[in-house]
């Protein structure tokens, strides 16, 4: 096997200074196998031996190589299909963000397959597995690393969302949650809490939970594990009995930032149901912006992401891999989250 630091440019650069795209001679090539061989191994058809298929594939990583097919597929109208994997369904963040994907989708003339992967990381590879060879390129939500997904996409080109374009070598489409969190915190100090909590959803330290915690430190407010709780389940009764624990471990607390919009209205739930009154006993701060946050009461102050956008984003991305164009970098690939003052915060 290859390591990243001895990735190989697959032609040099063209006249224009722009870097050639990668050919099926060039995997063949690098790989030390028949131009066949590698067909077999990336479309994942014929009898090949599977030391073989693993060394090609990581030659096509390596070289950044998309089939040709995929671009063909854009000349002819409808004939690009898409795969699209959302986590959970049931959240109405992500129908959101499927509708965005759908939505850019069809302007383009193309079909969209989506797969509800359940929160279940086997059910993720599973419509890899699936969509490897339904789909011309796959969207969606992935938490295996890159590695893992390289052996599951058979050469097929991935947008991932939600992981910043600098975690991953895939085009992906991010959200800037440091920002986001920053317009957040500030709204809070400068309302005068000093007791800041947090719910939060990843059991890894994600990105909200460090943008938190450097917000909060560098306002030098008071904070350590004991001020940030778990809630494992995305959902307003996740956010119920996590503001619960956080009650019990810091009552002290005036002002509490969620994970997502869903757990910050079992926040408030939980708080109500505790005598105390938001936002004048417990300010709550949410995070995604959904629509349910405006029929709650008091209504949810929140961090809105635009989710079409963050669909469209992934579009074009697509667009560009099956292009064989760079994707999209940097601040081109981020989707910023805006504050939206209400009554909660």
């Amino acid at each position: 096997m290859w390591t990243d630091n001895q990735r190989v440019e697959p032609g040099g650069e063209r006249p224009d200074g722009a870097r050639r795209r990668a050919t099926i001679h060039d995997v063949a090539r690098l790989a030390g196998v028949s131009r066949q061989t590698v067909s077999r191994a990336v479309n994942d058809k014929g009898e090949i031996d599977p030391g073989t298929k693993e060394r090609v594939l990581e030659a096509a990583r390596l070289l950044d190589y998309r089939p040709s097919r995929f671009a063909r597929g854009l000349v002819q109208k409808g004939a690009v299909t898409a795969g699209l994997v959302i986590p959970d369904l049931r959240n109405p963040f992500f129908p959101e963000v499927a509708a965005g994907v759908l939505e850019a989708a069809e302007q383009r003339g193309w079909q969209v397959v989506v797969w509800d992967s359940r929160i279940d990381e086997a059910r993720e590879r599973q419509a890899l597995d699936v969509l490897s060879h339904q789909a011309d390129a796959v969207v969606g939500y992935f938490k295996d690393s890159d590695d893992v997904l390289t052996r599951h996409l058979g050469g097929v080109p991935l947008v991932l969302l939600e992981r910043g374009p600098q975690q991953t070598r895939f085009a992906a489409v991010g959200i800037d949650a440091s920002a986001g969190v920053e317009q957040g915190i500030a709204h809070l100090v400068e309302a005068g809490h000093r007791r800041i909590g947090m719910l939060d959803g990843e059991r890894e330290p994600g990105a909200r939970k460090q943008a938190f915690l450097e917000q909060v430190r560098r306002h030098g407010l008071p904070v350590d594990d004991s001020w940030i709780v778990l809630c494992p389940e995305h959902s307003v009764a996740g956010g119920e009995a996590g503001m619960e624990r956080l009650l019990e471990a810091r009552p002290e607390i005036t002002a509490v930032f969620a994970f997502n919009d869903l757990i910050a209205v079992g926040a408030m739930r939980t708080a109500r149901r505790r005598g105390r009154s938001v936002p004048d006993d417990l300010a709550v701060l949410g995070f995604d912006g959904l629509s349910l946050g405006e029929l709650v009461d008091p209504a949810l102050t929140t961090l809105h992401i635009d989710k079409r956008q963050l669909g469209r984003l992934a579009v074009e991305q697509v667009a560009r891999l099956c292009a064989g164009e760079e994707p999209l970098r940097g601040a081109d690939a981020w989707v910023t989250p805006e504050l939206v003052v209400r009554e909660s915060a």
